[in-house]
């Protein structure tokens, strides 16, 4: 299974449903970052957007892999995918989040229908509203986004493919740990206050079971979402 993370748009969370969504829940996953800056130090691999050929060979390899592909090189990639006739082919999904915002909701649709004019069928997109407000119907908050598919017919919306908002993802943006490692953290946070020799080490202990019951929290949720994604894992 190949997945591309892609929206013509920053801000709506990509990275977010590549690392915490959907490489954890993904056997033997490979988690490709293409960006336009700096070389991941991590265990990740980075490809520029203009390295295309490179990224075509590398996807020929691994079994399991998503490509989170950073705003920047979208429409560079899109444009080289239009020149390697069907390279589109080797993404078995496409995975593209929004977020309520309006111009964000724009850029989604403009995502969209490059994607349909590329040869990307409905069956192989996936749209993912993302940073929703419990209270707040999606027929209303994404009001522009779903009139548009309507008439479009680009890609048929699932309201079960949803992430609430929730702070969790902002303070693990630079955490080298996903989500589901953050939850499954055996540490008994309460007994290492209790014997913590200062004050600022309480105060990091204190932090660290806060974001461990904010990741207990939100992995059902985000458990719930890679479902409803109806990925056909092998």
């Amino acid at each position: 299974m190949k997945i591309a993370v892609i929206n013509f748009s920053g801000n709506v969370g990509k990275t977010t449903v590549a690392r915490h969504l959907l490489a954890p829940r993904i056997p033997d996953c490979q988690l490709v970052a293409v960006e336009s800056i700096n070389a991941d130090e991590g265990p990740s691999v980075t490809i520029r957007g203009r390295q295309f050929a490179q990224l075509q060979e590398f996807l020929q390899g691994p079994d399991n892999a998503v490509i989170d592909i950073g705003a920047s090189n979208v429409e560079e990639l899109l444009r080289l995918m239009l020149r390697y006739r069907d390279s589109q082919e080797d993404f078995d999904v496409f995975v593209v989040p929004t977020v309520p915002a309006r111009k964000q909701q724009q850029d989604t649709a403009a995502t969209l229908e490059e994607l349909a004019r590329i040869g990307v069928p409905p069956a192989r997109l996936r749209l993912l509203f993302n940073q929703v407000d419990d209270d707040d119907p999606l027929e209303r908050s994404f009001e522009t986004l779903l009139a548009y598919c309507a008439a479009s017919r680009v890609v048929q919306p699932d309201p079960a493919i949803v992430l609430p908002y929730n702070e969790v993802y902002s303070l693990v943006r630079s955490s080298t740990r996903s989500l589901v490692e953050l939850a499954g953290d055996a540490t008994d946070y309460k007994a290492e206050i209790a014997r913590a020799a200062s004050r600022s080490e309480v105060l990091a202990l204190a932090q660290r079971l806060a974001l461990h019951r904010l990741a207990r929290g939100v992995v059902p949720q985000l458990d719930a979402c890679f479902t409803a994604l109806r990925l056909a894992l092998a």
